[in-house]
This record gives C-alpha cells, structure tokens and sequence, in this order.
C-alpha cells in the first residue's frame, strides 16, 4: 500500500464520560520525518498516540496510519508501527538477548534472520557489552536503548515514542535521538511525545497540545519567528529581587525565570536601557543583558498566556451579555 504521508489526522476526538482527553486534533506526517507531539503532562499526547496505536478508540474524527483507518483497522495498524510507551516493555528477569529474542519470535521472526536482526539490533543499541545482563540490572539509559531495539525488531516502517527518554539525563537523552536520526534517514517516519522543549530541536515539524487541543503545528524555526515582541536574556545576581522589579516596568510584557537566568519578553527596544537603570538602580548587579532568538520553551509559554487571555476575555464577554 503506497501512501504519501504516513500518518493523516483529521479531528480525532477521545472523551471519556463528560471529559474530553483529545479535542478535534489534526496534523499529518510525510514519510520518512519527525513529528513532535509537544506539552506539559495532560493535555491529550499519550492519548492521542494511543489511539493513532490503535489501542484506543477514537470517539470522533478520523486517522490513517500507513494508509489503514484506525478505527476499522487496528490490528493491521499494529503489525506495521513500532510502539515504545511510558513504561518500557520490557522483561526484567530476562537478559537484553532474550527480550529481543522473545520479541522477534512475536512478530514471526524465525531461524537465521531473527539471529542475524538481534545481533543488529544489538549493535546498533551499543548492547554488545550487556547481551547478557539481565535486564532488570541496566541503567535508565540502557534499558531505553533496549526498549528502542525491541520495537524495532521486526523492521517497522512507522515508529511510535511516547515520552522516550523521561527520566533519562541530558547525555543518554542526546545519544538515543541520534539513533532516532538514524531511523529517519532509513526512511522510518516518527512520532514522538515529550513535555522536554529543547527535545522538539530534533523534530522536522512540531505539534504543540494544551488542554486536549493543538495550538500551533509547524516547523521549530517557524514557531520560533511566531513571537513578534523582542525577547532578552539577563544574566544577573538576586534574580528574584530583578523579577519583581522587572514586572513593574512598563513596555514589559513577560518576565520568568529560565533556569539560572530570566527571560523577558519587551514591546519594543528601547525598553532595554530602562530595564538595565532600573535594576542597576535597585542594586542589582548585571553580568549580561542581549537580546536573544526565542527558544521553543518561549514559544510555548507564550502562546499558553494568550489562550488563557483569549478564555479570560471570552468569559468576561460572556458574564456582560448576561446582565
């Protein structure tokens, strides 16, 4: 079956009772790319993976995976797609050798090509020091790596990962997209889910999800250019004491802390010489002050605080009409 895009959603849709998980989502994936599925714990990405697995039914809408319909074809969905959730599926009381083995042997691999695709995988996971170990003893990284392998084992053309490398340090976080890479440039399409920001960097187009909906779907440099206000990056001591003092300067749209320095998001240049007299003017000391590109974190906020803006409003519009 030829198929020009590997996945196409069209207003999928998952309630459960009186709440909805997944909103009238739709985004398509060509063949061969990265799709990140991007935001906080919540808002409707295992879900939406979940179903597109065909291991939940759609409530509304439509989605094709390879060119089979979730909804009516599940299981040919299943034997085509590599599936690596939250939880590894993995046996702990088996070595890495037999989770591959007990895999392949799953999906119908048999003699010389299931020997010859595990000592593959194998290598391509970096495994060959812990063939033998038993699962239960790898580290976070590795038992990642291991998951990797084993949903791939039978050469899948689509590739699910659902929050692949939580818990797992930047490092080995940084090396299992690499692999990923890889995949992609043998032509293995990919979804990916992750509440990691700087993880969309890795993607050729980003979904981002919030509150069951998405509210931006395009490439990172495009949602990056999204931001029309300048942004500046200020490295200074008594961030706290800068904080409160940068909220009540005017022409200053957003400031927040961005791990040891802060963000701060202004109308117009200008703003930038009366946010530097004024915090040298509280005392505060400013090792740096630039303007900088927003980074997909930025994006993400910012587009939050004018959802709840927008359902502010129209809840306030929506009380007046009732007077």
């Amino acid at each position: 079956m030829s198929v020009e895009n590997a996945v196409i959603v069209d207003k999928l849709t998952k309630t459960f009772g009186d709440f909805t998980a997944v909103d009238h989502v739709s985004f398509t994936i060509p063949k061969g790319e990265i799709f990140g599925l991007l935001g906080p714990n919540g808002a409707g990405k295992t879900t939406t993976i979940r179903m597109l697995c065909g291991l939940l039914i759609p409530s509304d809408g439509d989605a094709k995976v390879l060119g089979y319909d979730v909804l009516i074809q599940p299981e040919e969905v299943k034997t085509k797609i590599g599936y690596m959730s939250q939880k590894f599926s993995l046996y702990n009381d088996l070595t890495s050798y037999e989770n591959l083995d007990f895999y392949a042997r799953i999906y119908g691999l048999t003699g010389n090509p299931r020997e010859n695709r595990i000592d593959e995988l194998i290598e391509m996971a970096g495994l060959r020091n812990h063939r033998s170990t038993i699962t239960s003893n790898l580290s976070g990284a590795w038992r990642q790596r291991l998951a990797l392998a084993c949903a791939i084992v039978h050469n899948p053309p689509m590739l699910f990962l659902d929050e692949p490398t939580a818990g797992v340090d930047p490092i080995s976080r940084r090396e299992f997209w690499d692999l990923i890479y890889d995949l992609a440039r043998q032509g293995v399409s990919v979804l990916a889910t992750t509440h990691y920001m700087d993880e969309a960097e890795y993607c050729n187009n980003i979904g981002m999800m919030y509150q069951s909906k998405l509210i931006a779907l395009a490439d990172p440099d495009t949602l990056r250019g999204s931001i029309k206000d300048t942004l500046i990056e200020i490295d200074c001591d008594s961030q706290g004491k800068a904080l409160q003092s940068l909220k009540e300067i005017s022409g200053v749209l957003e400031a927040a802390m961005h791990g040891a320095l802060l963000h701060v998001t202004i109308e117009k240049k200008a703003v930038k010489n009366k946010i530097k007299e004024r915090l040298q003017s509280e005392g505060v000391a400013i090792n740096r002050i630039e303007e900088i590109l927003p980074s997909l974190e930025d994006v993400f906020v910012s587009m939050i605080k004018s959802k709840r803006q927008a359902l502010v409003s129209a809840e306030f519009i929506e009380e007046r009409e009732k007077i």
